[in-house]
C-alpha cells in the first residue's frame, strides 16, 4: 500500500512516516521541504506547494491508494481567520475533492480545538455538540464538513495536544520550566488534561488506514488517562533527576495574573480541565504503545540527551528507555 502523507517534515509526520514503513507501507512523504526528511527506500520525498495558494493534488494522488492530510498552519496568536480559512478548510476542501474523485481513502488529522476547543467542564466524546473557540478550531471544524462533503471514503481525527521527542510549543515550554532548578507554584492545581503521545497517535492513524469499519467515522484520540499539571511536571521532573518541589499556590491567583496581563488563553490551557474519552476508537480496535507517564519521561530525557550542557540541569536520573515495539 502507499501513502501520500501531507506536512511529512512536521512534529507528527516524523513519528509517522517511520511508523507506516515499519508496517509495511511505501510512504508518498510531501513536505514544503523534502531535504528535512529522513532518507529510505520506502519513503519518496515530494515538494508540497504553499497551501496558501490553489493546489494541483493530481500528481500527489497518482498511484497512491491512500492519504493522510496533516499538512496546515500552525496554531497561534496574530493570524487572521482569513489565513486559517485558506490553509485549513480550502486546501482541505480541495485535497478531499480530489480523493472522492479517484476513491481515496482520506484520513483528515483535525483537532481536538474543533471538539470542545482548549478546555471543558465535562469528559469530552464525539457525541457532544463541537465547541469551537478560536479561528484555528473554527477552520479545522469548517475542514471537517468540507472532508464529509466531499463524498469519498474518510476518517476524521481529533487528537488532543501530541507529545513526543523534539515537540515544539507549550509542551517544550513546560519542559524548560520542569527542568529549572527552582520550586515551581502548580502544586494546588488539580485540573486534569488528556495529551496524546505521538506515537500513539501514529498507531491511530495507521489503524484507520487498515480498518474499514473506521470509513465514514470520526474519533477523538487521547492516551488512556488524563492527568493533572502537577501530575506532568512530577513526571518531568523526575525524569531529569530532579525532586517535584510543587508550592500550593492557590490557582485563582495565578489565573488573575495572567488575565491581569492579558493571557487568559495560557491559562485555559494550564489551569482548565480537558479530559478526552477514546473509548470510541479504542472500541474499533486501536491500542496505544505507550502510558502517558512512561511517554513523558522519555520526551524529557530526549530533550537532556540533546541539550546535555543546558545550564541547570541535573542528568537523567535513569538511562533512556528502549525503543519503542514495533508494529
Amino acid at each position: 500500500m502507499r501513502i501520500l502523507v501531507t506536512g511529512a517534515s512536521g512534529f507528527v509526520g516524523r513519528g509517522l512516516v517511520p511508523a507506516l514503513v515499519r508496517a509495511g507501507r511505501v510512504v508518498r512523504a510531501a513536505s514544503r521541504d523534502p531535504a528535512a526528511l529522513p532518507p529510505g527506500a520506502s519513503v519518496e520525498p515530494v515538494c508540497l506547494t504553499d497551501l496558501a495558494a490553489s493546489v494541483d493534488w493530481s500528481p500527489l494522488l497518482d498511484g497512491v491508494d491512500a492519504v493522510v492530510h496533516l499538512a496546515g498552519i500552525a496554531h497561534r496568536t496574530g493570524l487572521a481567520g482569513d489565513d486559517y480559512d485558506r490553509v485549513v478548510r480550502a486546501a482541505t476542501a480541495e485535497l478531499a475533492r480530489a480523493c472522492a474523485e479517484r476513491a481515496r481513502h482520506l484520513v483528515f488529522v483535525s483537532s481536538i480545538g474543533a471538539q470542545a476547543g482548549s478546555a471543558a467542564a465535562h469528559v469530552v466524546r464525539e457525541t457532544d455538540p463541537p465547541r469551537p473557540v478560536t479561528a484555528y478550531d473554527h477552520a479545522k471544524l469548517a475542514a471537517e464538513a468540507a472532508v464529509r462533503d466531499a463524498g469519498g471514503p474518510f476518517t476524521v481525527l481529533r487528537p488532543v495536544l501530541v507529545y513526543g521527542p523534539g515537540v515544539k510549543g507549550n509542551m517544550a515550554l513546560l519542559m524548560r520550566i520542569a527542568a529549572s532548578p527552582w520550586p515551581l507554584p502548580f502544586g494546588g492545581f488539580e485540573n486534569r488534561r488528556s495529551l496524546v503521545a505521538r506515537d500513539n497517535l501514529a498507531e491511530a492513524i495507521g489503524f484507520c488506514l487498515a480498518a474499514p469499519a473506521t470509513r465514514g467515522e470520526t474519533y477523538v484520540v487521547a492516551d488512556r488517562e488524563a492527568l493533572t499539571l502537577a501530575e506532568m511536571i512530577t513526571i518531568l521532573r523526575d525524569a531529569c533527576g530532579r525532586p517535584a518541589r510543587l508550592l500550593p499556590v492557590s490557582p485563582p491567583l495565578i489565573a488573575g495574573l495572567l488575565r491581569a496581563t492579558g493571557r487568559a488563553a495560557t491559562w485555559d490551557r494550564i489551569g482548565g480541565s480537558l479530559v478526552v474519552d477514546p473509548a470510541k476508537l479504542l472500541a474499533a480496535g486501536w491500542r496505544p504503545l505507550i502510558d502517558t507517564p512512561t511517554g513523558l519521561a522519555a520526551m524529557m530525557r530526549d530533550r537532556l540527551a540533546a541539550r546535555p550542557s543546558d545550564p541547570g540541569q541535573a542528568p537523567p536520573s535513569s538511562p533512556p528507555p528502549r525503543s519503542l515495539p514495533e508494529r
